[in-house]
């Protein structure tokens, strides 16, 4: 039998993969340095006025939430009106005011978004607002809903 019809090929049919590692490198920090998770389970409920002009804040980092409304209670009931930073809900409306100059502290350009239930009690609303102002947060935003066309 003669050697002529023998095919010797020298190729290889594997994928390149010595970038590979770089490649998911770059991934993985493009997905973390772009990914904001969501660290606050809502304790109270928030069912938000509307408005007819509103505006989107475009830095979501530069934001504080603060939640006002009735609690939440089990079997869905509600409680009082209660005021929520972060993932605790603040006992004494006065300590809002050392929390929150902290956070202006560590953050100069802080926007604090209040978040009121629409059936909420105006004077806590109102206390709240004087311990913002007492800390120095001056720059406070007024979370609401896009008013539907009828």
């Amino acid at each position: 039998m003669s050697t002529h019809f023998k095919k010797k090929s020298k190729t290889s049919q594997e994928i390149p993969t010595a970038s590979m590692p770089d490649i998911i490198f770059m991934l993985l920090i493009f997905f973390m340095v772009s990914t904001v998770l969501r660290e606050t389970t809502v304790q109270v409920r928030t069912r938000l006025p509307q408005a007819e002009a509103i505006t989107k804040i475009e830095q979501k980092r530069l934001i504080s939430y603060i939640w006002i409304g009735p609690r939440k209670l089990a079997n869905n009931r509600l409680g009082e009106t209660a005021v929520q930073i972060d993932d605790a809900l603040i006992e004494d409306i006065s300590t809002i005011r050392t929390i929150m100059w902290r956070k202006l502290n560590e953050q100069p350009k802080l926007i604090v978004s209040l978040r009121v239930d629409e059936t909420s009690e105006m004077g806590t609303v109102l206390d709240v607002q004087q311990e913002l102002r007492e800390a120095g947060t001056l720059r406070i935003n007024y979370s609401t809903k896009r008013l539907l066309a009828s």
